[in-house]
């Protein structure tokens, strides 16, 4: 099968075409912007891809159209398929209909934490020797790619609320069918396509109603707009996590739960009260051990023992872009994370204060994503950025006033509308001994390469990379 893929480019539309070509189909893609990495990722697995959205690949040969949901219609190559009734699908249908039919499929949903609970729960089943596939919105360090295909049973796929295409407003997770699925929690989010988060609990609803009777919910206990969602409907058993407690119990509900956490990040996790191992590893914050939790409880399901599951965890490297040093320049340390809603800035923020103490945090956001665009969430941004020193935020192409939500700040916000301005003042203020955490769901124009860039011609200093790092971030 030949499939030509719109909008291959995107995190989701990219794994599902390495997938498809691992499973030997001919597979050819365009997108309005081809950018490396993913352009690189693909043009090695021998893709052909095409930049824009020229009406002519209609006549590229394709069996079907696999179409992005950054696709609308108005789009030239759409409008011509539409014309000529040529064959079309969504990314989440094709990968349903020729990819997970067969598979012990375990999900992992929620406003925070999928990507580095999708990979917890892929590199768990995968140091049991369980090979399963996956399909992840990031890159595990522990496997270097965020797709493969295997011909394991079991297959871990990042379950995304966001809608499926312009023809299908349905939520991507409904198409998954999964027998394990795990709810991290549920907040407000994407603006842009739900008036409010009551439009979201009813697609969690949707999900909920697609597990089997004979599967298994691992929901976070301690979210009550997840409550809410159960309360619609449940027909499928579920085992709740959260609580942070020396004896395993947070509420005598038993459940999932976390001691407490020693110096080192380690702690010991309960189940139903139940001492089942103790968690070693350099990953830092609650979110990280909320989602250590709800990994191990779904690799249970799938048949791995939590003993197992603990173990595994110690050798977890966790996913590009959470928490990720870039380098080091002078003693100024630059990391890269992909925080972008006020919650996950909040946790990403805390996290690193609590691994640094009083060292200085110079955060630097871009609110990028559509929702911190329309400036639904501005409000709570000052509150996210309390444990921090200072803060940069570039604010270009904002329907809002970035400085004035930033005000309740004081002296210690400053907000930039060019980039390069943004790098001097940053290299201005910065001193040895201070981390500075950049927070954007994109690529922040290349912001952290030209920090230690300029960090360097001012120190005439070299730039000390880290490939690979174990520290925690958010997801």
């Amino acid at each position: 099968m030949h499939l030509h893929i719109l909008g291959i480019c995107g995190t989701f539309m990219g794994g599902l075409a390495a997938i498809a070509r691992n499973a030997g189909h001919t597979v050819t893609g365009c997108d309005a912007n081809v950018y490396p990495p993913m352009s690189d990722q693909l043009r090695a697995l021998g893709i052909e891809l095409t930049e824009g959205w020229d009406a002519s690949q209609a006549n590229i040969g394709a069996d079907i159209f696999v179409v992005g949901n950054v696709v609308t219609r108005g789009n030239p190559l759409m409008e011509a398929l539409l014309e000529r009734g040529l064959p079309y699908t969504s990314g989440p249908q094709w990968l349903a209909d020729n990819v997970l039919r067969d598979k012990w499929v375990l999900a992992v949903a929620g406003t925070h934490g999928k990507t580095t609970t999708a990979a917890m729960l892929a590199w768990i089943l995968d140091d049991a020797r369980m090979r399963p596939g996956f399909l992840i919105g990031g890159i595990p360090q522990n496997f270097g790619l965020s797709a493969r295909l295997t011909d394991s049973p079991f297959f871990v796929i990042e379950a995304d609320e966001y809608d499926t295409a312009f023809f299908d407003k349905r939520s991507k997770f409904v198409h998954y069918r999964p027998r394990s699925v795990i709810l991290n929690n549920l907040e407000y989010d994407h603006a842009d396509i739900f008036p409010d988060l009551a439009a979201i609990e009813i697609q969690f609803h949707h999900l909920v109603r697609t597990v089997p009777g004979n599967g298994l919910i691992v929901a976070n206990g301690t979210d009550a707009n997840l409550d809410r969602v159960f309360e619609r409907g449940l027909w499928t058993p579920v085992e709740r996590f959260g609580g942070a407690n020396p004896n395993g119990r947070s509420d005598g509900a038993g459940g999932w739960t976390a001691g407490e956490v020693d110096s080192n990040g380690h702690f010991d996790v309960f189940f139903d009260g139940a001492l089942q191992g103790r968690v070693k590893w350099a990953l830092m914050g609650e979110h990280n051990r909320m989602n250590a939790l709800a990994s191990i409880a779904a690799a249970r399901h799938a048949g791995v023992p939590a003993a197992v599951a603990i173990d595994a965890l110690s050798r977890f490297e966790n996913v590009k872009r959470r928490m990720e040093i870039r380098g080091a320049v002078h003693g100024i340390t630059v990391y890269d994370d992909f925080a972008h809603h006020p919650t996950a800035i909040t946790t990403t923020v805390e996290g690193l204060r609590a691994k640094v103490g009083r060292a200085r945090i110079l955060a630097v956001l871009e609110p990028r994503s559509n929702t911190m665009k329309l400036g639904v969430m501005k409000a709570a941004l000052p509150a996210s950025l309390a444990f921090a020193d200072l803060v940069y935020c570039y604010g270009a192409n904002l329907g809002w006033d970035a400085a004035e939500a930033l005000a309740p700040l004081g002296n210690k916000a400053r907000v930039f509308d060019d980039l390069d301005s943004l790098v001097s003042q940053l290299v201005a203020d910065a001193r040895p001994g201070d981390h500075v955490l950049m927070m954007s769901n994109g690529g922040f124009g290349g912001i952290h390469a030209k920090l230690l860039d300029a960090l360097h011609n001012h120190y005439h200093e070299d730039i000390v990379l880290a490939p690979m790092h174990r520290h925690g971030g958010y997801a």
